[in-house]
C-alpha cells in the first residue's frame, strides 16, 4: 500500500473520463474544504493481508486528519504510485471499508468516483506534514 497525502485547505475536482467499463457513467464536480487527502494505491500482496491494510490506512487519515484538527477527507484512487497492481475489485472493497469505517467515527469522506480519471485542483498548506508519504 502507498499513500499520498496531502492537508489542503481547499480541494475540487471533476470526472474527465472512464477508465473501468465496469464503473457506472457519471459527470460530477465537487470540492471539500479543510480536508486531507489521500491518493492511495494497492499493490498486489496487499490482497493477502487486508485486514492489516485497511487498519493502517484507517489510522493514518485519522493521524493526519488530527494534526490539522480536521474531519474532512478526500479518498482518490491513483494507481501511479507503483509498479505492482492489486485488482480493481481489491482496491474497490478496501476503499469501502475504509470509508464505513471513518463515517462510522464521525468523518465526512469524499470518494473520486472509482474508474475514472478526474481533473482536480488542490490548495496544500505550507505546513511540513501537510505533504506526506507513507507505504506499508
Amino acid at each position: 500500500m502507498k499513500l499520498l497525502m496531502f492537508y489542503t485547505k481547499e480541494w475540487w475536482y471533476k470526472t474527465a473520463s472512464k477508465t473501468l467499463e465496469t464503473a457506472p457513467d457519471i459527470e460530477i464536480e465537487e470540492s471539500m474544504p479543510d480536508a486531507v487527502v489521500f491518493f492511495f494505491h494497492c499493490e498486489a500482496e496487499d490482497e493477502e493481508k487486508y485486514g492489516s491494510v485497511c487498519e493502517k490506512f484507517v489510522k493514518n487519515v485519522k493521524w493526519l486528519a488530527g494534526k490539522f484538527s480536521t474531519k474532512n477527507v478526500v479518498l482518490h484512487s491513483f494507481n501511479h504510485l507503483s509498479s505492482s497492481k492489486s485488482s480493481p475489485e481489491f482496491a474497490k472493497r478496501l476503499l469501502d471499508d475504509v470509508i464505513i469505517r471513518l463515517e462510522r467515527t464521525g468523518y465526512t469522506v469524499m470518494q473520486t468516483p472509482f474508474g475514472y480519471f478526474n481533473e482536480f485542483k488542490m490548495h496544500v498548506a505550507g505546513d511540513s506534514l501537510a505533504k506526506v508519504f507513507k507505504e506499508f
